[in-house]
């Protein structure tokens, strides 16, 4: 019955927004993690609850679906294997209303890829929400967790913030802990990614050859990519398909299939230790809760 009620509340709401703002306001609202969270809240979800976030995208979704001509706004993906329904849902929508899908297809997919691969933060993405205006704009929410910790983290993005998908695209990163991370899109990783570019490039069996070297150095204790990290004989295979297609940026890199968060750690220690260029570790989640839920967690809420 909540659940109900929170699809009906978040239509009116949204339905109110298109006619005293714009459609474009919608995404710029759904990017602002401090506006997301309060919307939640105000659909009757619990402030502190990582299930907000599938939960409110989930009933808005919903909540517009047959409305989308007279909003102007197009839901797709969700949770689990929802997600990966998402281009399909997507190319749909453009279908209905003559827009060409493929970029917003590729925006969804960089998102994801980014937040899987070219950040690693050990929070595995569980939860993809793109929503699109059909004049082109778009923004992303999408969710991981981290196993260990069951902490969650969400992703906020929005494409007229997106200048470089790999070169600090998002709005917003949110979690209540952070940690050191393998950061290639850190404005500091301009020369890793370019120098991951260039081994995505040459011929393999020279690469390989670099890799079987690095393979056998004893790296200090401060190095939070290893030789470990190296499996020579799968990454071989992904520089065959990389070296046919000849990537020139790290994006092009990303962008090929095969490629993945193992293959860009890899790749990353190689760009290091060649050619001198180390990447972010810094966490960029900026985001936090100041308090919590009825029940106190993460945090109490202070009643004076």
């Amino acid at each position: 019955w909540l659940f109900e009620r929170m699809t009906a509340l978040a239509r009116e709401i949204t339905r109110v927004l298109v006619v005293e703002f714009s459609p474009e306001e919608v995404l710029r609202r759904l990017s602002d993690p401090f506006w997301f969270q309060a919307f939640g809240c105000l659909l009757g979800f619990d402030w502190h609850s990582s299930g907000l976030t599938t939960t409110v995208c989930g009933a808005l979704k919903e909540g517009l679906r047959g409305l989308e001509k007279e909003t102007g706004i197009f839901v797709a993906g969700g949770k689990g294997r929802t997600s990966r329904n998402t281009p399909q849902e997507i190319e749909g929508h453009c279908n209905r209303i003559a827009v060409e899908p493929a970029p917003l297809i590729y925006a969804s997919r960089m998102a994801a890829k980014v937040d899987s691969s070219a950040l690693q933060d050990n929070y595995q993405l569980y939860h993809h929400t793109f929503v699109f205006i059909p004049q082109g704009e778009w923004c992303v929410i999408q969710q991981g967790m981290n196993s260990a910790t069951r902490y969650a983290r969400r992703y906020h993005w929005l494409s007229e913030g997106v200048k470089d998908f790999c070169c600090e695209p998002h709005s917003a990163i949110c979690c209540d802990a952070r940690g050191q991370v393998l950061n290639m899109v850190a404005q500091e990783s301009q020369g890793a990614r370019d120098s991951v570019a260039a081994l995505a490039r040459a011929e393999p069996a020279r690469v390989i050859a670099e890799a079987n070297r690095i393979a056998e150095l004893d790296l200090p204790q401060r190095h939070h990519i290893t030789a470990a990290d190296l499996n020579t004989q799968r990454l071989h295979k992904v520089l065959l398909r990389t070296y046919e297609q000849g990537p020139q940026t790290f994006e092009g890199v990303l962008g090929t299939p095969g490629v993945g968060p193992k293959t860009i750690r890899a790749l990353s220690l190689m760009a290091e230790l060649i050619y001198g260029e180390q990447p972010s570790f810094q966490d960029p989640a900026r985001f936090s809760f100041a308090h919590g839920g009825k029940d106190g967690h993460p945090y109490p809420v202070d009643r004076e």
